[in-house]
């Protein structure tokens, strides 16, 4: 099966981005470009946990909802939440009300505080598992990694949860960590452009 597919505009992108209208832009201006932003690391992490058992394209289409319940994804803030904004989100019909998720989010708000005042940055600890290229699968083609079963175990070590290894290298997909655009993608070449120029924290 091709992992490709043409757009309107005549170019090849990855076939998956034509299964919602909203995917277009993620997948052309978000996906796989990397990302040194604690806040918006933590961000992602987050909404890969409520992503869990469900599809990306019900998260996307929340994630501005998300954003405001949890005050832009600003971990320092999210720690300090307590009974009062637990009931909150618990009652928000604009994101996905699960409890044990939202608790996690709560919890890794105060353990992504904790890796800053550590490793200087929620990036610093995250790239260092950024795998070596050379050795990468086929685009595409599997939905862990060593890489991702390290970080996931180290993580989890650390107090974090909802942080599997199939959640984290979803994370590490979006987060340019590994550029997993297929073969052919126009977008491809533009991620492992800004790799290039990225400069590890």
């Amino acid at each position: 099966m091709s992992r490709t597919i043409r757009g309107e505009d005549g170019k090849q992108r990855c076939a998956w981005c034509a299964a919602a209208p909203d995917f277009l832009a993620y997948h052309d201006t978000e996906w796989g470009f990397p990302v040194a932003d604690d806040r918006r690391l933590f961000e992602k992490l987050s909404l890969e946990a409520f992503q869990s058992g469900l599809s990306w394209r019900t998260i996307l289409a929340k994630r501005e909802n998300f954003r405001v319940a949890f005050d832009g994804f600003d971990f320092n803030k999210v720690a300090r939440y307590g009974d009062k904004d637990l009931g909150r989100l618990l009652d928000d019909a604009g994101i996905v009300r699960h409890r044990g998720k939202i608790e996690a989010v709560i919890n890794n708000a105060a353990r992504a505080g904790e890796m800053v005042d550590r490793h200087g940055s929620l990036a610093a600890f995250i790239w260092k598992y950024e795998p070596d290229p050379a050795v990468l699968p086929a685009p595409q083609t599997v939905s862990v990694s060593d890489a991702s079963i390290a970080l996931s175990k180290d993580l989890k070590k650390l107090g974090w949860k909802f942080v599997g290894p199939t959640t984290v290298y979803a994370f590490m997909q979006a987060m340019g960590l590994v550029n997993d655009h297929a073969e052919g993608c126009v977008v491809r070449r533009k991620v492992a452009q800004a790799r290039k120029a990225f400069v590890r924290p």
